[in-house]
């Protein structure tokens, strides 16, 4: 691979290694250390949708620490995240909170229960913030309303930490990626394509240290910053390889970071 890019690729040369690496990392044999193992657990759409949040929430760090914390969450939601988060009482929910995975606690993830039981209950579930507050161009606007009605309810700031706003310059790595598992069908048994009313070419790719650093080196990105420019920036070269589907190179510049130590 070295060899390959000792010197510079054409864009249409770049377009077909990314392309390629692509193909080889977007398969379900590559998922099984993954966080989107966890909503693959499930086939119910409120349970695939709160387990992938909840898993993506905590998805930074040692990924088989991530896995197994993520599957202790699922355990204290009794395997049912969608069924016990809806009908769950205050009480229950507390006595259902054990759980810490590194900076997350069992007082973010009592508030977390709570926030979406609220988002649930009263403003139509997950897909329907995204969905309403998308604008033409950019779900920025509505990562940052998700952002606002997630934490309507009384909670402690530290618990802020926990999701990020586009608006405060946050790259939004794990609700990018939460969003690319929901939205992105290509039937190639990764990501899920339940939400219907986003689109793939709406997405934005998830910047992380592997990807960022990945993309780069392809001079795919030059802000030093992995923030919501970076993103920009990123994701609109991306969608010159492929308009309809751009974060689909996610899996190329994750794979390569983290497979190919690239």
């Amino acid at each position: 691979m070295n060899n390959v890019l000792s010197m510079p690729l054409t864009k249409s040369e770049l377009k077909e290694f990314l392309d390629e690496k692509a193909e080889l990392y977007n398969r379900p044999s590559f998922i099984e250390l993954d966080p989107i193992s966890i909503p693959h657990r499930y086939t119910g759409k409120g349970d695939i949708e709160i387990a992938g949040f909840l898993a993506a929430t905590i998805a930074w760090g040692n990924r088989k620490m991530i896995l197994r914390s993520s599957v202790r969450m699922m355990e204290i939601l009794e395997d049912s995240p969608y069924e016990f988060i809806v009908n769950s009482s205050d009480c229950e929910l507390d006595q259902a909170v054990r759980f810490v995975h590194r900076t997350f606690n069992l007082v973010d993830l009592a508030f977390f229960l709570q926030a979406l039981r609220h988002i649930y209950r009263n403003k139509g579930g997950l897909e329907k913030i995204f969905e309403t507050h998308k604008t033409s161009d950019s779900l920025q606007p509505a990562i940052h309303e998700f952002h606002r009605i997630f934490f309507e309810l009384p909670h402690e700031r530290r618990t802020e930490r926990h999701v990020s706003d586009p608006f405060k310059g946050s790259a939004a790595k794990k609700i990018n990626m939460f969003l690319r598992w929901m939205v992105r069908n290509d039937n190639r048994g990764v990501d899920f394509g339940i939400w219907k009313r986003i689109k793939p070419s709406e997405l934005f790719i998830p910047l992380d240290l592997h990807s960022g650093n990945t993309a780069r080196k392809l001079g795919l990105l030059t802000r030093k910053m992995n923030d919501w420019k970076a993103v920009e920036e990123l994701t609109g070269n991306l969608r010159e390889f492929d308009p309809a589907d751009p974060v689909k190179y996610d899996f190329a510049l994750f794979g390569l970071g983290v497979f190919e130590r690239f």
